[in-house]
């Protein structure tokens, strides 16, 4: 079977081919740097990061783009109430997430660019759209997008223009009366006081959000990529958006398969503050391994909605530790194996085995079904518990053994069990922590904190000192 992916663009599911033979150009629009990510985001990171480790394992060269939005509204507003430069927020939020995407076994972008860091592209695509007669500059140095310039706007989307001109209130900012046509968008805007800013042709400012990831995604992989992808919520506009600035200032198709993957609700109900169900990723690491949050998001299909509860965090919980109970079995039996040689009845059991990984990979050639591929792994483990005993060979318990974690690999899921810490480790390392915060060697009083939770051991600063937990 060959890999089917299921294209926003064309609603149905396409035969993956790449633009160039054995190579993947892919691009995620990553998080606005502001706060810690949340479990909203967490879902495609891992979701994604599951499909790169997929293409790889098919023998893709992947070059994978992921960047950070280190410049936007919300981290000027969080800079100002504490009185530092946006940049400092952006950094310190840069750094949280990706501890965060680490302890998740996300792995590092091939290339994580920065919004601040590719102005000079941006001015240049602008430009670029200026001269084509795509975009036009405001008396107030505004520069508009001349949405109806672009004959196929809305082919992602779905979306009619007249329809959207109707009432679809979702690309109207400020300063409407400065458009040509209520549907244009902004690509540079005048810069407030006290906000960070830019000199540009038109003014000092800085960049709209969609020209970001349209300037990223042409430097780092090229004028025509093979994947887009991101959540659901950013089909319209900004998906759209970067199609129409794309293609009308490149001349070529933008990307050929657009993914997205559906929303995260919290106990059947939309992930909200004021609901009092806003759950960051640091969070769930005070109650859970993030391995097991990586298991729960891979439960469920991509495409489908999925709802996170207290129950299936547990379900989760249980499912990720079976494969861990049954790789350390397998260590288990491996120490006390003795005989080394392959009998005819384990080849015959291997070739057994391997008919549970051909079904792993018919699961994910069909859209990356990760639900399906997980039960793939549960069956070969089931497979595993029956079929290995300390009386096999050491190469027939070894290519078990390597069976699982491979399907596991693949799936982001680290299944050797962890070394628990002793208490007296724990607390020696605690010790020498709070030293180092004393003496201000703060680096070294996060790379211990970030060693225990490594560990599984969360720390929490009280009035009465280090208090510390397993999680």
């Amino acid at each position: 079977m060959s890999m089917q992916i299921y294209n926003t663009l064309s609603k149905k599911k396409e035969e993956f081919v790449p633009i160039e033979p054995g190579k993947v150009k892919m691009y995620v629009c990553g998080p606005t740097v502001y706060n810690l990510i949340h479990i909203g985001n967490a879902r495609p990171m891992i979701v994604f990061d599951t499909v790169r480790r997929y293409m790889e394992y098919k023998g893709y060269e992947v070059n994978y783009v992921s960047n950070f939005t280190d410049v936007d509204d919300k981290i000027i507003k969080k800079a100002i109430e504490e009185g530092v430069d946006a940049n400092v927020i952006s950094e310190r939020y840069i750094e949280e997430c990706k501890k965060d995407m680490a302890a998740m076994n996300v792995k590092p972008a091939t290339t994580h660019p920065k919004a601040t860091e590719e102005i000079c592209g941006m001015l240049d695509m602008i430009q670029t759209l200026i001269e084509k007669g795509h975009a036009y500059a405001a008396a107030d140095g505004t520069v508009y997008f001349r949405t109806r310039s672009f004959k196929e706007y809305g082919k992602l989307s779905h979306k009619n223009l007249d329809d959207l001109q109707g009432g679809n209130r979702s690309l109207l900012v400020s300063g409407e009366d400065q458009k040509e046509d209520a549907l244009d968008f902004v690509l540079w805007k005048p810069k407030k006081e006290g906000e960070p800013y830019w000199e540009s042709p038109w003014c000092n400012g800085r960049p709209g959000w969609h020209i970001e990831c349209s300037v990223m995604s042409k430097k780092y992989l090229g004028e025509e990529i093979d994947i887009h992808a991101g959540g659901e919520d950013l089909v319209f506009p900004h998906h759209e958006n970067e199609i129409a600035q794309s293609e009308a200032a490149n001349g070529k198709n933008f990307a050929k398969y657009w993914m997205h993957n559906a929303f995260l609700n919290i106990d059947n109900k939309k992930m909200s503050k004021s609901l009092g169900n806003f759950f960051t990723v640091r969070d769930i690491s005070e109650k859970y391994d993030l391995q097991v949050l990586r298991f729960f998001m891979l439960s469920a299909h991509y495409r489908s909605p999925l709802n996170f509860s207290a129950d299936l965090m547990e379900a989760a919980k249980n499912g990720y530790e079976r494969i861990v109970t049954s790789v350390d079995n397998l260590k288990f039996l491996l120490g006390n194996a003795q005989a080394e040689c392959l009998t005819e009845a384990e080849e015959k059991l291997l070739a057994e085995a391997k008919g549970f990984v051909a079904k792993f990979d018919e699961a994910m050639d069909d859209d990356f079904n990760t639900a399906d591929a997980l039960s793939a792994i549960f069956e070969l483990v089931k497979f595993v518990n029956t079929n290995a005993s300390a009386e096999n060979s050491k190469v027939y318990l070894t290519a078990l053994k390597d069976m699982v974690v491979m399907l596991s690999d693949i799936c982001g899921l680290i299944v050797d069990k962890k070394e628990e810490m002793l208490d007296a480790d724990i607390e020696a390392l605690i010790a020498e922590r709070q030293a180092a915060r004393k003496a201000k060697n703060f680096a070294r009083a996060d790379e211990i904190r970030d060693e225990l939770l490594a560990k599984g051991i969360v720390l929490e600063d009280t009035r009465e000192g280090v208090k510390w937990k397993r999680a």
